[in-house]
Formats: structure tokens, sequence, C-alpha cells
């Protein structure tokens, strides 16, 4: 039976685009060298980093504010000497959050207030067009003056 087959796959190989017949003696299972590091390579690698050096980083006097400002500790004495950069970039990742939101609250609050004050506006019947024509009218009074007092 598995004769048959044999042969059957030679006689399809013929009709194998060429590309395909190269890897005639390759295995064709998937090689996955490149997903999975062999111990040896990381085992070799130098460390930048001594061992016995405490993983972090001393913040600066803003940074130390947005940790407070984060919410990630109470008083400024609580901020321990180092502090992991994760933690850094997640105070200001709230920070951000935070401003956002003040900004579309901020802009909310200016749109109601516009909106209030056009309809006081309109009550006194005071509208951009109206404005417009009185200041050109105004405009035209002091050029006929003008023009009248220059001869």
């Amino acid at each position: 039976m598995w004769g048959r087959a044999d042969r059957a796959v030679k006689l399809l190989g013929r009709n194998i685009p060429s590309i395909l017949r190269m890897t005639k003696g390759v295995d064709l299972k998937i090689n996955r060298r490149l997903c999975i590091k062999p111990q040896e390579e990381s085992q070799l690698q130098p460390r930048s980093r001594s061992p016995l050096r405490v993983p972090g980083h001393k913040p600066t006097d803003w940074e130390k504010r947005f940790l407070l400002w984060a919410g990630h500790f109470k008083k400024p004495e609580d901020i321990p000497e180092t502090v992991s950069i994760e933690t850094i970039r997640a105070a200001k990742t709230t920070l951000r959050v935070k401003f956002s939101y003040v900004m579309m609250a901020l802009t909310i609050l200016g749109c109601i207030v516009m909106v209030i004050k056009g309809k006081q506006a309109m009550k006194r019947h005071e509208s951009l067009t109206s404005i417009n024509l009185e200041k050109k009218a105004q405009w035209r009074e002091e050029a006929t003056q003008s023009a009248s007092a220059k001869p």
C-alpha cells in the first residue's frame, strides 16, 4: 500500500513547481529557532548592571510632584530615594488622563457659558450682524466728517 503512495508522490513531483522540488531533501517541519532562545546564548551575554545595584531611578523634584499628584504617595516624606521607572511612568500616565478629563470638563463648561451668553444677547436684541452694521455706519460718518474737514 505504501509503495503506491510513494509512486504517486514521485509522479506528482514532476508537476510540483521548481521551488518545492529544491526542498526535496530538506525536512519541512516548522523551524522555531528564532522563537526560542537557547540557554547557552543567554548565559554568554554580559550584564551591563551589577547584580548588587538596586533597580530604580532617583526621582527629580517634578517627578516627586507627579507621584504625589497621581496619588502614589500621600506625603513627600513617603517617597523613597529610588523609585522604579514603571512607577514614574504610571504616575505620568495617570496625570495625563486626569489632565485630559479636566480639559474636557473646561471645554464643556465653556460651551455652556457661551450658549447662555448668546441667549442673553438675543433677549437684548444684540447680534453680530447688528453690531457690525453699527460699526460700519460709525466709520462712514467719521470718513464723511474727515472728508468735509479737509478742503
